[in-house]
């Protein structure tokens, strides 16, 4: 290895090194032709320096060009050191008021909504804080990479265009002044030599094509080596691209990976190095593999000097671009250069050569160049205006390039429209000069070329690729929309000119579109293929935004709109020419009126719901109105060529459409047309469609007789024959006996009525009514929050957006809505306020089905047609079936919408009454009409009549407030229009008016009302049936139960015991005696009861383990080798502990056993069907809990308290601790000499027995008997070897000694989290866990406690001697643990779990509660002494009493005590105040954990001081446990124990608790943050999916090919491999870029969950769509360290994937 490097550095040419780049550039400067030399001089360096070897060298390659070949240049350029030369160009520069910073992927940017000209203004984070508009409303949004920030463009904002820190740029200057001032002269000429000539070599050889020779650059000697070359397409994915690698170049995996990511982040990569042939092999296998399914990947053999010298070219680019940084008099040199037009005329500049060769570049080409523009030709005003012109000449070209691209738009030049069209004075000027919008459209066509004989586009059957070119051309919408973001205030004649010339274009557009994708309804059988939709109206709504943009600029200039609505008139003209032929004309009459119209039923022809030009026709003649143009300039409009009924015909035809597939018309068009329909009112087209076919009906009725609307609007809904002949209906309903015809023409007709109502009652746009926009949007947001209350984002979605993605909502919201902050989850809504329900409209028409309309004296004309002949034909004969109502079908809801024309008439003419003045005569006559009886022959009564008549019919209790209101206003009318002929109107008839319209509403709300009650009656009389039913078969079982209630009450207090005022004490001889109650449980599996019993059959609760590392103080430390690793001793720092949790639901063993057993073969069989991960893995032995789906992995058994069956009694004095410990030594001795005489002899077992000296009552060779039954022992045996699987990761082994130390591990572990939870909360230590959780603690300290006595009686005796040895040595245990590494907790439950193994064969009568007070003791003096070792006591001068309590003397002496044991390695303390202090707070802890444990395990009942917070917890706690309060009295009574205590090494206590990282509050600092985070892996490259881990705040660069790491034989992303690592196995993320948090749990579960980020709506923002300012929520963030801390991730993740199974099929483990 050594050589190969000295060869590496021998290999550094040492002529490179000796290069002086001032003798060269001086060299430059003498010659006659500099170009020359410089090609020399490139054409001999780049291949020594660039491409080697078969690896790039960047470094190398950098520093040697620097010096080699960029020095020189510099020197030449500055005309000294470049060190010196370029500070003192920045020094004379005039900083830039332009910002210009080029965004990187993931960087965050931000808009003004309030200031911005168009949504694609941004801010770089910098320059937005240093802004006004950090103030105001503003969006926040990642970027995409590629744009560039436009703080100090004046043309981009409204106001604030700087910040603080580019303001003090824009000084006195006069801003056209040439920056080639600044420079002395001689520079500028030495720039414009040597920037011709690196822009030129670097143009040259980056569009060269031949593969063999360069451009001018031949070299001396030519070497003979190749690379081959492979590049990026966006056709293959990463996949396909790694498996032909390792086909074609035989590399490993990861070596392809490596290639693979390369070419995905610069655009291609050499695979290969060495002489033509070699390469070229490689290249053919490539191109073979993946030629298959696509077009094969795109590989090259390349000369291994041109790649030399394309390599520098970019650097040179990439210099250019830096160079001119320090300078605006080089960029403008630069820009010179750029753009000056070559020998060869037409686009020869280098800045055309390299925008046309854009396609043909690979991708960190295009990178390099772009950035170069931008960074020149963008930030010079000037220039900027010329390179426009130049994008615009070639934007054919370009956009040609781009269809045929392999690349997405993001990396093509055709990107930078969205730079130059969004600029308004260039966009302007474009229009004009280079007539741009008709470029724009005209290219859009071109792409589009699939047409129908009508010349319609047509989508049907397109192919992939016409598919992806279809995408791709919608790009060019965008454009469209950019160059008409901002529009003119003056005009000139040419923009006159050339905007009407881009408007005829874009009515050949629409023409195209006017009818395509036309429909027949189908009959008999239904459609066999769904027809494509999508195209079309994907079209349309990428339209939608432009097409209202024209009119908006037409509205702005009258001469262009009286043009541009002439040109669509013709237009639309030549559409119907092509139509109508083939339809033969008809005669329609009906009430003495008959009109001419053409035979056709929408039901049987061709419809189509496309019809862009009728719809522009209407938005622009709303605006002739709106803009009283019609009034002033008649002349000027061909008003005489318009045909009312042909401009009417196809809307209407459209809304027929509607009305039939409502009623079920259509069912057999299946569901391609229902989402025709769906987005035809949807909001993101309704403003162009519905709205304008709606307005073109209201323009057609206000130019026609209202009679012969009504006549055609009849015959199109096929309705006329029912109302046009007398009798019809009934005849009809008789004759027809299938329900369905009758129910659709119901529907029709219902549909018909509330047409009209849309027609005459929505006057609510601007241009038809007298109102404004905003009038507008507050009635949308009344009627969408009448339904419900609605966030935000919601309410957002459901209004209609301008081109600047505003909807206007917040400007009116706070005026109809109050804002309801969100809980821990759900959020925030907005409600309406009561006083705005009085705008509300039953009939609303952008309802999808309700208003009383806020009527606004307007054109008489629309209103005629509720008081034409027609009508009130329609009217009487609706009324008519209603009074007769039984032989005709009829329905509700269409007399309710009879009521309600009839209301709006007397409305309107009441309002024509009020309005009245001196000489205008009434021509609204509707009173007088209603009242007139019916013609001659069948002398129908007049309406009002009927009307009476309806007021007392039974069956419409419902509508009768309605009609009575409607008589009411008729009779006020009346005794108007009395009053009208002789005085003017009396005053007080206003308030009647608005009594009678809250009549109106009080009778509809009534009415609702009306129904809902007798609805609710019905329910209720049914169900009170269904119930005394019941009861009376049941009787006895009744009986039954109301006698066990009583019982039962009564029972509920045995298990609090009756001893209440002694003092409760959890161990030791003076243990508290429980009564023992009986414990019966109910199995969910097959419902039998069974009591709790040692000998019955197993009852279990689920569970589930896992490893944890939540109490973690080190998570560096990793088991090495789990196999031999011995957990007997846990270490304080808890770096991995085993937790249990369970969601306590009980079964039987043998039912869970036949639960389990089911679920494992369903996964089987599931398993050779299809593989899909479920959210359990039930080969790692996991399930769902049969009740609650929680996730589980195994079941504890449930015991009675274990304690009770080995504690003999005692029958003799109680030894005290020394005298305790020297037996128990004895019997140790006794046990080490029985095992070493059973190792070296198998003599007698007796003899041995007699020479030992035992001590008393000591019987070693006695087994216990196990009292458990067999399926019990069986469970025992099943937990804990699931807790050794699990906890150390090894497979199971029932015989293995170290399962018992797993499960006293697993008992401890769980108490202390459960302990730190409850002391987070300030809750009490009893009474205030939920009982899933005091279930699942009292089950695993019973069954841990229990667990002995299934294990090997031997090992358990070896672990209570090793553990014991820890505190009391003896000769046999040397090298044990430190005291101080000792985690005195979980020592103390090992030790009480495991003496009673030496305790039963010790039938001396010492009894079991005085060893585990004994022992309990003991660890307690430990785990003293390991505070006062480790406290690392401030003495800061705290006020304390003088006086020392007898507590802090006894410190003081014991820890000058300790000092004299350990030298002088403690510090001297004097205060046995602080001491003290620090004693209590360090041992609470343990004292807590340890209070649960022996409530736990012994039963006795927590006194009533520790289920509640108070103070004293301290002495309660001593007392509950049997400890004297002044703790150091167990010292001073055993003294010599004392000694063999103390030994020493650090650890701090009381540990704290483990939180989650602090979250910064703005969420954009994350944003930033992450953006200046770069994978680890692949050099400097910015991560894709940076994501944050909650538990230790590392960032990761997440779902990556570069940062995968094998684990377990399986690659993993870098989140799985760092739960391993920090949380084994479970983790919690926020993936900054989505804003969502990640649970993770091993390898194939996940979920995301919510984030802790609100904006001002009290919604979050996933994937940060909206934008809005999110702030961090502390009582959420709460909630998710509270799932950690609680370990109910995995549960959380499992209840997720449950619920929804798309969760399944991600492949988390590559996250």
């Amino acid at each position: 290895m050594a050589a190969e490097l000295e060869q590496e550095v021998q290999a550094i040419d040492k002529s490179l090194l000796e290069c002086s780049a001032e003798e060269i550039a001086g060299k430059w400067l003498q010659a006659n032709e500099l170009q020359k030399e410089v090609y020399q001089h490139l054409a001999y360096y780049v291949p020594k320096i660039y491409c080697r070897g078969p690896n790039p060298a960047p470094e190398r390659e950098d520093m040697l060009a620097q010096h080699v070949l960029l020095g020189p240049m510099e020197w030449y350029l500055c005309g000294e050191d470049s060190a010196f030369g370029f500070p003192k160009l920045e020094q004379a520069n005039k900083p830039s008021h332009l910002c210009g910073r080029v965004f990187k992927v993931g960087e965050p940017t931000y808009s003004c909504r309030d200031c911005a000209v168009d949504p694609t203004c941004v801010l770089c984070m910098e320059c937005f804080l240093g802004s006004i508009h950090r103030e105001h409303r503003y969006r926040m949004t990642t970027s995409g990479g590629g744009g560039f920030c436009d703080c100090g463009d004046t043309e981009a904002w409204k106001e604030g265009p700087y910040c603080q820190k580019h303001e003090l740029n824009t000084s006195e200057t006069a801003e056209e002044e040439d920056p080639l001032v600044h420079l002395p002269e001689d520079m500028v000429a030495r720039a414009y030599n040597i920037f011709a000539i690196a822009f030129k070599y670097a143009v040259d050889i980056l569009t060269w094509e031949k593969e063999n020779e360069l451009p001018g650059l031949e070299m001396t000697e030519k070497s003979d080596t190749y690379y081959c070359m492979l590049f990026n397409d966006e056709v293959h994915t990463y996949e396909q691209v790694i498996y032909t690698l390792q086909k074609a170049v035989n590399c490993t995996q990861k070596e392809a990976i490596g290639f693979a990511t390369t070419v995905d982040r610069d655009g291609r990569r050499s695979v290969r190095y060495g002489d033509f042939q070699y390469c070229d092999q490689a290249k053919s296998v490539i191109v073979r593999n993946t030629s298959r399914q696509t077009k094969p990947l795109k590989v090259q053999v390349m000369h291994s000097s041109i790649v030399a010298h394309q390599s520098f070219g970019l650097k040179l680019l990439t210099w250019l671009g830096s160079v001119i940084g320090y300078s605006d008099g080089l960029r403008r040199v630069l820009c010179q250069v750029g753009l000056q037009e070559g020998p060869d005329g037409e686009n020869s500049s280098l800045v055309d050569k390299l925008m046309l060769y854009d396609s043909k570049l690979w991708k960190g080409a295009r990178n390099v160049y772009h950035q170069l523009f931008m960074s020149s030709l963008l930030m010079d005003l000037k220039y900027k205006k010329l390179f426009a012109i130049r994008f615009a000449r070639n934007y054919e070209r370009l956009q040609s390039d781009f269809m045929k691209d392999d690349h997405d738009r993001e990396f093509s030049i055709a990107d930078l429209s969205i730079q130059i069209f969004t600029v308004p004075s260039l966009a302007r000027m474009l229009i004009t000069e280079e007539n741009l919008m008709t470029t724009i459209i005209r290219t859009f066509m071109d792409h589009l070329r699939h047409r129908d004989i009508q010349g319609r586009f047509q989508f049907e059957r397109y192919t992939a690729l016409q598919a992806f070119k279809f995408r791709r051309v919608q790009s060019l919408i965008l454009d469209l929309k950019y160059v008409l973001i901002s529009k003119p205030t003056e005009w000139s004649e040419d923009l006159r000119h050339k905007f009407l010339e881009g408007f005829d274009a874009f009515l050949e557009l629409l023409k195209c579109m006017q009818g395509m994708d036309p429909i027949t309804r189908q009959v008999g059988q239904h459609i066999e293929m769904e027809p494509e939709w999508e195209a079309a109206f994907t079209l349309q709504m990428k339209l939608t935004l432009v097409i209202s943009m024209m009119q908006d600029w037409c509205a702005l200039d009258e001469k262009v709109l009286i043009e541009a609505y002439k040109k669509c008139l013709a237009v639309l003209m030549q559409c119907h020419s092509g139509f109508t032929d083939g339809e033969q004309p008809i005669v329609l009459s009906m009430c003495g009126h008959s009109v001419e119209t053409i035979r056709y039923c929408v039901s049987q022809e061709k419809v189509s719901i496309h019809l862009p030009v009728s719809r522009l026709l209407a938005g622009l003649h709303v605006l002739l109105s709106k803009t009283e143009v019609a009034y002033k300039f008649p002349e000027l409009l061909p008003l005489s060529e318009l045909s009312p009924p042909t401009l009417i015909e196809h809307p209407l035809r459209c809304l027929v459409l509607c009305a039939q597939v409502h009623a079920g018309m259509w069912r057999r068009n299946g569901f391609s047309l229902v989402n025709q329909i769906y987005y035809y009112h949807n909001v993101k087209c309704r403003r162009e469609m519905f709205d304008k076919d709606i307005v073109m009906l209201q323009t057609g009725v206000s130019m026609m007789d209202p009679n012969h609307f009504l006549m055609i609007m009849l015959s199109r809904f096929e309705l006329y024959q029912i109302f046009s002949t007398p009798d019809y209906g009934k005849r009809f309903s008789t004759e027809n006996t299938n329900k369905d015809v009758v129910q659709q023409n119901n529907t029709l007709i219902e549909e018909m009525l509330y047409l009209i109502i849309m027609i005459v009652g929505e006057r609510f746009s601007p241009g038809i009514g007298q109102v404004n926009a905003t009038d507008e949007i507050k009635r949308e947001i009344i009627h969408q929050l009448s339904i419900r209350p609605m966030a935000h984002s919601e309410l957002v979605k459901a209004l209609p957006e301008d081109e600047n993605r505003e909807t206007g909502m917040e400007s009116v919201i706070e005026e109809v809505a109050c804002f309801k902050k969100p809980g821990l989850t759900g959020r925030g809504l907005y409600e309406l306020k009561p006083e705005c329900t009085k705008n509300f409209n039953l009939y609303f028409y952008h309802f999808s089905r309700a208003e009383q309309s806020k009527v606004i004296h307007f054109k008489l004309l629309l209103v005629n047609i509720l008081q034409s002949d027609v009508m009130l034909c329609i009217m009487g004969t609706i009324l008519q079936w209603a009074v007769e109502h039984n032989g005709y079908a009829w329905s509700e809801s269409m007399l309710q919408r009879v009521l309600h024309l009839i209301g709006m008439a007397l409305q309107e003419e009441k309002q024509h009454l009020e309005n009245l003045s001196e000489e205008n005569v009434v021509t609204f006559t509707f009173t007088q009409k209603i009242s007139r009886p019916g013609e001659a022959p069948n002398n129908s009564p007049s309406i009002l009549a009927m009307l009476e008549t309806l007021q007392n019919a039974p069956h419409l209790e419902v509508h009768k407030d309605m009609i009575r209101w409607i008589l009411k206003t008729f009779n006020a009318i009346k005794k108007l229009r009395e009053s009208s002929s002789t005085s003017p109107v009396a005053e007080t008839e206003g308030t009647v008016m608005e009594e009678s319209s809250r009549d109106k509403d009080k009778a509809e709300r009534k009415r609702k009302a009306e129904i809902a009650r007798l609805r609710r009656e019905k329910i209720m009389a049914q169900m009170s049936e269904m119930q005394r039913h019941f009861i009376n078969e049941n009787k006895e079982l009744f009986q039954q139960t109301l006698e066990e209630l009583d019982t039962s009450t009564s029972g509920v207090h045995d298990n609090s015991p009756v001893i209440s005022d002694a003092k409760l004490t959890a161990l030791g001889p003076e243990q508290t005696r429980v009564a023992e109650h009986r414990q019966i449980v109910m199995c969910i599996l097959c419902q039998e009861e069974q009591e709790v019993k040692v000998d019955s059959r197993a009852m279990v609760l689920a569970a589930f383990i896992q490893r944890s590392t939540v109490l973690s103080k080190n998570r560096n430390r990793i088991i090495p080798d789990p196999e031999n690793h011995d957990p007997l001793f846990m270490h304080p720092d808890l770096s991995c502990g085993t937790h249990t949790g369970s969601c306590g639901h009980i079964m039987h063993a043998h039912c869970w056993q036949r639960y389990f057993d089911a679920v494992q073969a369903k996964e089987q069989r599931r398993q050779q069907r299809l593989r899909v991960h479920t959210s359990y893995d039930v080969e790692n032995g996991e399930f769902l809990c049969p009740l609650c789906e929680c996730l589980s992995n195994t079941v504890i058994p449930l015991l009675p308290p274990p304690r009770v069956l080995f504690n003999r009694l005692d029958f003799s004095g109680q030894p005290n601790l020394a005298q305790w410990i020297k037996t128990i030594s004895q019997q140790i001795k006794a046990l080490y000499l029985l095992r070493d005489e059973d190792r070296s002899s198998n003599s007698g077992h007796s003899e041995t027995m007699d020479q030992l000296q035992l001590p008393e009552g000591f019987r070693p060779d006695y087994k216990p008997k196990n009292p458990y039954s067999g399926s019990i022992k069986e469970m025992l045996t099943t937990f804990g070897t699931a807790t050794y699987k699990v906890g150390l990761k090894v497979h199971p082994n029932e015989e293995d000694p170290r399962v018992p130390v797993m499960c006293w591990g697993s008992c401890a572990y769980t108490i202390q989290t459960i302990e730190r939870i409850l002391s987070d909360e300030d809750k009490p230590l009893f009474g205030h866990l939920p009982c899933r959780q005091d279930d699942c603690l009292k089950s695993l300290t019973r069954f841990a406690a229990a667990h002995w006595t299934v294990s090997s009686l031997s090992a358990i005796q070896g672990h209570f001697c090793t553990l014991l040895a820890s505190l009391v040595p003896n000769e046999k245990n040397g090298n044990l643990p430190c005291i101080l590494d000792i985690d005195m907790f979980h020592l103390l439950v090992s030790l009480v779990l495991s003496f009673p193994a030496i305790h039963c064969q010790d039938f001396s009568g010492i009894s079991l509660g005085t060893g585990d007070l004994r022992l309990f003791h003991l660890v307690t003096m430990a785990h003293i002494i390991q505070i006062l070792l480790t406290s690392s006591t401030e003495e800061n001068g705290m006020d304390q009493e003088n006086t020392s309590s007898e507590e802090e003397v006894a410190v003081l002496t014991l820890y000058k005590f300790l000092c004299q044991c350990t030298g002088s390695a403690l510090k001297e303390i004097s205060s046995g105040w602080h001491l003290w202090r620090n004693l209590k707070a360090g041992i609470m802890p343990f004292l807590r954990c340890s209070a649960m444990f022996f409530h736990y395990l012994n039963g006795v009942p927590a006194p009533s001081e520790l289920q509640v917070n108070g103070t004293n917890q301290f002495e309660h706690l001593c007392s509950y446990l049997c400890l004297p309060n002044n703790l150091t009295c167990l010292f001073q009574e055993n003294n010599e124990i004392m000694n063999t205590l103390v030994e020493s090494s650090v650890i701090n206590s009381p540990r704290e608790s483990n939180k989650l990282i602090d979250l910064p509050d703005d969420y954009s600092c994350l944003i930033n943050q992450a953006s200046n985070f770069s994978c680890p892996k692949s050099g400097g490259d910015k991560s894709r999916a940076p994501t944050l881990c909650l538990v230790c705040g590392t960032m990761l660069c997440s779902q990556s090919y570069c940062c995968q790491t094998e684990l377990e034989g399986e690659d993993v992303g870098a989140c799985t491999a760092h739960t391993y690592s920090c949380g084994s196995g479970v983790g919690i993320f926020l993936r900054v870029r989505e804003c969502q948090v990640l649970f993770l749990a091993g390898k194939t579960k996940g979920c995301f969950y919510p984030p802790p980020y609100l904006d001002d709506y009290g919604e979050t923002d996933q994937g940060l769509r909206r934008g809005n300012p999110l702030h961090l929520c502390k009582e959420r963030f709460k909630k998710i360290q509270k799932l950690w801390q609680q370990h109910g991730i995995t549960e959380e993740i499992g209840h997720a994937q449950e619920a929804n199974q798309t969760l399944v099929g991600i492949d988390w483990q590559h996250l």
